[in-house]
């Protein structure tokens, strides 16, 4: 190995792994390759994918093989994409590919092709391996796994924002699984809703602002949160309505049903919970004070 020393930083890289052209880039022939393969030092694991000696054929390298026997245009996708962003704690058995529908690559045992032309947007390159992005990675690994509605909430809490994935929804919209995507979303929005009006409620709390109510009845519908006496109604923005057509209709009806019938409407997001807390305290403070002056 002294003989190429940039091929040794090469296969560093790549978990001790080498394409043919990639081993001619660095000087090393293709009947040195073959001699290496036929001797045992080396091993052949997939079709113009070799393993060097002294390197483990462990899960990174088996993902990683399969990035390269697919070629530059394709990503690594799914839950192998997942466990290799970290969102995963135990690597699939078979790894998925994503190529251009251009593409005539067959599958190969272990290794699954799938064919979609990818937004840019929905594919990263993550320690030399281009795979989807976490968004796209999210969702198409939620579609896949047993629970992937859990899946899915830890991967909102702790690796990707719900708007990215949303975006990535809408990006791959109509794609093969999606359906149940679109599905998996809305039950996580709903949590998410839940989970910001808990935060509100902490807030008005912390200000020591009184006299509102969770859920107050409202015709057919329920209020978020209210201060009934002075007739202000605050909603929070879902994000499931993103993703249900009838349950922004829905939400909208209800705003100006409120409106008309005489309500201040107050309405804030996830990110004004979150990043701007005084922003919506201050927002609220007004609205009480307005409400008792015209009182």
């Amino acid at each position: 190995m002294t003989t190429y020393p940039t091929l040794f930083i090469l296969l560093q890289a790549q978990d001790g792994l080498i394409t043919p052209a990639q081993a001619e880039e660095h000087r090393l022939p293709s009947r040195t390759l073959r001699g290496r393969t036929q001797n045992g030092d080396w091993e052949r694991v997939a079709p113009r994918v070799y393993l060097a000696g002294g390197h483990p054929y462990d899960d990174r390298a088996r993902i990683r093989a399969a990035g390269l026997w697919a070629g530059e245009a394709a990503a690594v996708s799914g839950p192998a994409a997942a466990w290799w962003h970290g969102m995963l704690e135990k690597a699939p058995a078979d790894v998925t590919v994503t190529v251009p529908r251009r593409l005539g690559l067959r599958g190969y045992p272990g290794f699954t092709v799938r064919r979609r032309d990818l937004d840019p947007d929905d594919v990263t390159q993550v320690k030399g391996l281009r795979l989807s992005g976490h968004a796209l990675t999210a969702l198409e690994t939620a579609i896949a796994v047993p629970d992937g509605s859990a899946f899915l909430d830890r991967a909102l809490q702790k690796h990707v924002p719900f708007h990215e994935v949303y975006r990535a929804y809408c990006r791959n919209m109509g794609a093969r699984g999606f359906a149940r995507a679109a599905a998996l979303l809305i039950a996580a929005a709903d949590r998410a809703d839940s989970a910001a009006e808990r935060i509100l409620v902490e807030l008005l709390r912390a200000a020591g602002l009184s006299g509102w109510k969770v859920g107050l009845p409202f015709q057919q519908w329920k209020i978020d949160i209210s201060f009934p006496a002075e007739r202000i109604a605050i909603e929070i923005d879902s994000w499931a309505w993103h993703t249900d057509v009838q349950r922004f209709r829905t939400d909208r009806y209800k705003g100006n049903a409120l409106v008309g019938a005489g309500w201040t409407l107050l309405r804030f997001t996830w990110h004004d919970l979150t990043n701007r807390p005084d922003y919506v305290i201050a927002q609220i403070r007004a609205a009480l004070f307005t409400a008792t002056a015209t009182a």
